[in-house]
Order: structure tokens, then C-alpha cells, then sequence
């Protein structure tokens, strides 16, 4: 990298360049009349203390319902020496799954955008000439 610096450097010490009083006057003039930027950082936007105290009503609630949906099913066993068995004692959750059937919209947005690659192409072999 320092390579490449080094040749820029010398690159740029051997140009040249003519600049009429004319222009001088312009781009000094133009740079006499833009005004800088706000030096001020910007300061990032603070969230209203309701957003806060939402996100945090939200959170906790949501934690309630977790903790109660565990524990909803789940009966109380007497303290026994045996192993817990904790499969049985988790509710079981069903789950209601049916295959999706996509494959036909999926091979006519496929059969579009082949005829669309094809139209194209042949518009560039028009403009092209072959």
C-alpha cells in the first residue's frame, strides 16, 4: 500500500495545471459564499418516557403469559424419590401442519422470467445487429 501511495503522490506532483484568473476569482468567490456545515453533532432522536414504560409493561407481561402457560397444566406431584418424569408433566402442544403447495406459482414466475430473459436477449441481439 505504501507503494501505490508513494506513486500517487509522485503522480500528483507532476501535474500541472493552468487555472485563468477568471476562475480563480469564481471558485474563490464560490467558496467564499457557501457557509459550513453545522459543527454541532447531531443528536440522536430520545424516545418519549411512554415508549419506555410500554416496552416495559410489555415485556413483563409477556413473561406472565410464558410462566403461565408452563405452568397452566402442569399438576402437582408429591415429592418422591423417583425421577420426575419431565416429558409427562410439560403440556404437549399440537401442532396442525399441512404441506403448502407452491410449486405451481413458483414455476410460472419461473416460466415469466425465462420468456423475459429471452426478449431481452433478442433485444440485444437486435441493437447489437447479429
Amino acid at each position: 500500500m505504501d507503494k501505490l501511495a508513494k506513486r500517487l503522490r509522485d503522480d500528483a506532483a507532476r501535474i500541472e495545471v493552468d487555472v485563468s484568473d477568471e476562475l480563480d476569482r469564481r471558485i474563490e468567490a464560490s467558496l467564499h459564499a457557501t457557509t459550513p456545515e453545522s459543527t454541532a453533532p447531531a443528536r440522536p432522536l430520545a424516545r418519549p418516557p411512554l415508549f419506555w414504560w410500554a416496552s416495559t409493561i410489555t415485556g413483563v407481561a409477556a413473561a406472565i403469559v410464558v410462566i403461565a402457560i408452563v405452568n397452566w397444566r402442569v399438576e402437582e406431584q408429591p415429592n418422591t424419590a423417583a425421577p420426575v418424569d419431565l416429558m409427562a408433566s410439560t403440556p404437549r402442544i399440537e401442532l396442525n401442519a399441512e404441506a403448502a403447495m407452491l410449486t405451481a406459482p413458483l414455476q410460472e414466475e419461473l416460466d415469466k422470467l425465462q420468456s423475459d430473459l429471452k426478449k431481452a436477449e433478442e433485444k440485444v441481439r437486435q441493437d447489437i445487429g447479429l
